[in-house]
């Protein structure tokens, strides 16, 4: 039987790349790259061949081994495995590129800032700092070719081959042999005037000055030319000199040269530097420190490198959402952070994190995220999407605080595109419905009918049959202004999604309603909505065959691009998520103080309180509904974070290229700038008479007109008395029966109040008339 024997090279688990060798430090050892056979995981692989006739060469190259096998430190480099036979030596390090290729490649890109140099300075003289005063070793290599660059960008000092004790133990100093390692030895080595270094560090700080010229300069032609700073930045030229002094008992120790460079305007006191201290001491922090470290950050990840924030700043954000509790606070430079990774590494690493902030039960957490949905939203999956995202999304719609439900109306258009038929046309309707038709808040309803259009393209052809004609009518009866105008645009905005039949039984009718309205710029929105309606329908009429074209998407599936207006609100949607509510509310303001006290909203743990502001009073007036708090709520959800964008619904063009006069008519509202105009230049509301009514206590859709206070009365058209109301309904909601719920409710609530004050008032006149004891003062009430 025949047995062979097993080579090493061949079982040993790491592998070298095909690609040429990079290099290394002067001397036998040649920087390959490799990688982990088992995971495939980038590794660096010094190698060394042992020939005969170089034993001194080989033992300083085990010693160095040896040397880096057993020392740790963060700024040394890391040995993960080696290899050592009679034919060669194999040291396994983390992944590295040399110093000088590295300085070439940043410098070539024009990517090379001095907070890098700083701070790569700052860890190679941490390093120098723990050998000469913690072990007691004298590196006697230091130089560019002695030090290497990780993929975070983080300097390590390699090059152990020539290092010895500083306590006297195995001899004096390796002889190097090498011309041009030689080059950077001290003065009082080289010259032979016996002049020995008085310190342990004298040695070795001198070539620190050495690597400090070569970094700032390029390669160091000779050591005559270390007494011209070149281009080290001036803040660094004094400790510089230190460095490179003749005398070697003035050079400063490691320790003393940091506290030096770290001094207040020194070369090492900047952002940079100090996030880097902060991060490697990070998990002995306090709790309050690490939110204000983390809340400061994202001020400065800008100017921070890349690789940096990918490979170092991303893990202790991950560790700190994962294992700590530093909250919401780590999203926004969490998401900064994950601009610069692919697609690949943000599914991966980014992704999780942020479907498991979803199921977080803490509100600041919730509405930032929300918030910051369209840095995001892009990586998301449908099924993603709709099993583990909506879900908790739609908790949203039902949470007491309006800041929270706001948000969450925005964010549907973000999400609308990506969810599925049953989460779109049935859950998100039922939400819809509700909020439209029972949320306190006006800005939230008018929010909820603008998102209504901007999603309209997406919804089934059934659904938008059903709910659009619906809830934009419901939103002209809304008695917040901003949503009446809502629903009047949201009717223009989504004209290519209506039948002729419709637009001439449902949609103007509704619309001339509005025509008298008591508030102007309703009124203004209005006439021009009819007129582009009239525009579409007498157009077909004088060309019948124009009919099958005008209709094309009344039936067609949803889709994100039908329509020019489905296609700019989805525009809209990836370009930034902004408050339309406050271009409406603007559009209403009053001659009210402004220094009226209005209570304050809540707003949700953890976020900053809005500054205080003046709020206009609403006067109740026929002119305005709703009342100073409701006026209120609207301004401060005017100056929220995220705003609806400011592109007007007037922009929004039919894409019916046939049909240039009906384009025309659409198009003409933009060039009239009345939308923006309508908004934002209102003409001051006038008093109404003396006795008007609220225009919620209107009859707006029932089978009878009010009896008295309606000043448009004289103006407006009344019913015929046999006439029906029309039933408005999404399906199986019935928006009618919200609304008689609700004024039910009200009403019933408002006669308990009335009988229980009746009550109270005619106890005390019992009490009144059967008082026949002393008084307080201590007399009798006289008959």
């Amino acid at each position: 039987m025949w047995f062979f024997a097993r080579d090493p090279v061949r079982d040993f688990p790491f592998e070298l790349s095909p690609e040429l060798p990079e290099g290394g430090p002067p001397g036998p050892w040649v920087l390959h790259r490799g990688r982990k056979k088992a995971t495939g995981s980038p590794v660096s692989i010094f190698v060394y061949d042992v020939k005969p006739g170089v034993e001194e060469q080989t033992q300083v190259a085990k010693a160095a081994f040896k040397r880096l096998k057993t020392l740790r430190h963060p700024n040394i480099l890391a040995y993960i495995d080696g290899l050592e036979t009679d034919r060669c030596l194999h040291i396994v390090t983390e992944a590295v590129t040399p110093l000088g290729a590295y300085l070439k490649a940043r410098a070539e890109a024009g990517d090379l800032r001095e907070l890098e140099l700083s701070w790569g300075l700052h860890q190679i003289v941490k390093a120098l700092s723990f050998l000469v005063n913690d072990c007691s070793l004298i590196h006697n290599n230091v130089c560019m070719a002695a030090v290497f660059v990780d993929r975070a960008g983080e300097w390590k000092l390699g090059g152990l081959d020539y290092m010895y004790s500083a306590q006297g133990n195995g001899g004096g100093p390796p002889r190097k042999g090498i011309p041009e390692l030689e080059q950077y030895d001290p003065p009082e080595l080289a010259d032979g005037s016996g002049r020995a270094a008085r310190e342990k560090w004298s040695a070795d700080m001198w070539r620190l000055g050495c690597l400090i010229w070569e970094v700032f300069n390029g390669p160091l032609p000779r050591a005559a030319a270390l007494r011209n700073p070149g281009k080290i930045p001036k803040s660094l030229v004094p400790h510089y000199c230190e460095l490179v002094g003749a005398n070697p008992k003035v050079r400063p120790n490691p320790a003393r040269f940091l506290q030096n460079c770290r001094a207040p305007g020194g070369f090492m006191n900047n952002r940079f530097v100090e996030t880097n201290l902060f991060l490697e001491e990070i998990q002995i922090k306090e709790p309050a420190e690490k939110q204000k470290f983390f809340q400061e950050l994202s001020k400065s990840l800008d100017s921070f490198p890349e690789d940096f924030c990918r490979h170092k700043v991303l893990p202790q954000l991950l560790t700190a959402f994962e294992f700590g509790s530093a909250g919401a606070v780590v999203l926004t430079p969490l998401f900064k952070v994950g601009k610069f990774l692919g697609a690949a590494e943000y599914q991966r690493k980014i992704i999780p994190v942020v479907v498991k902030m979803f199921s977080s039960t803490d509100r600041a957490m919730r509405i930032r995220l929300l918030q910051q949905m369209e840095q995001f939203i892009q990586y998301l999956d449908e099924p993603t999407v709709n099993t583990q995202i909506f879900p908790h999304v739609v908790h949203g719609f039902l949470d007491t605080n309006p800041a929270i439900r706001e948000q969450t109306v925005k964010s549907m258009l973000l999400l609308a595109p990506k969810l599925n038929e049953t989460n779109l046309n049935v859950e998100l309707m039922k939400h819809f419905a509700r909020l439209q038709a029972k949320d306190e808040q006006g800005p939230i309803r008018c929010n909820t009918t603008v998102c209504l259009g901007k999603i309209g393209s997406y919804l089934s052809a059934g659904t938008r049959h059903r709910v659009l004609t619906s809830a934009f009518s419901r939103a002209t009866k809304d008695p917040f202004a901003p949503s009446r105008v809502a629903g009047v645009l949201g009717f223009a905005a989504t004209h290519n999604l209506y039948s002729m039949t419709d637009c001439a039984h449902k949609i103007l009718p509704v619309l001339c309603s509005l025509t008298v309205d008591p508030e102007r710029s309703v009124r203004d929105q209005a006439f021009k909505a009819i007129r582009s309606f009239l525009s579409k329908l007498e157009s077909v009429s004088e060309d019948p065959t124009q009919l099958a074209e005008a209709e094309k998407d009344v039936h067609a599936a949803s889709s994100p691009g039908m329509g020019g207006a489905a296609a700019s609100w989805a525009g809209w949607a990836v370009t930034g998520v902004s408050s339309l509510t406050s271009k409406l509310i603007r559009a209403h303001p009053t001659a009210a103080p402004a220094e009226t006290n209005v209570p304050q909203r809540p707003v949700p743990e953890g976020l900053p309180a809005p500054a205080p502001t003046p709020v206009p009073a609403t006067p109740t007036t026929s002119d305005h509904w709703e009342t100073q708090e409701e006026s209120k709520d609207a301004e401060e959800d005017s100056t929220a974070a995220d705003r609806w964008d400011d592109e007007d619904w007037g922009s929004l063009e039919t894409s019916n290229p046939g049909h240039k006069s009906q384009e025309s008519d659409w198009s003409s509202w933009e060039a009239e700038d009345a939308w923006e105009q309508g908004w934002q230049e209102p003409s001051p509301p006038e008093p109404p008479p003396e006795g008007t009514r609220l225009a919620s206590e209107y009859n707006w859709g029932g089978p009878e007109p009010s009896d008295k206070g309606d000043p448009f009365a004289a103006l407006s058209v009344r019913r015929e008395a046999g006439a029906q109301p029309r039933r408005d309904s999404w399906g199986d909601d019935n928006w009618e029966g919200l609304e008689a719920e609700s004024r039910q409710a009200k009403a019933e609530l408002a006669r308990k109040k009335r009988e229980e004050r009746r009550r109270e008032m005619e106890a005390k006149r019992a009490e009144k008339k059967t008082a026949k004891g002393p008084m307080k003062l201590g007399t009798r009430k006289l008959d």
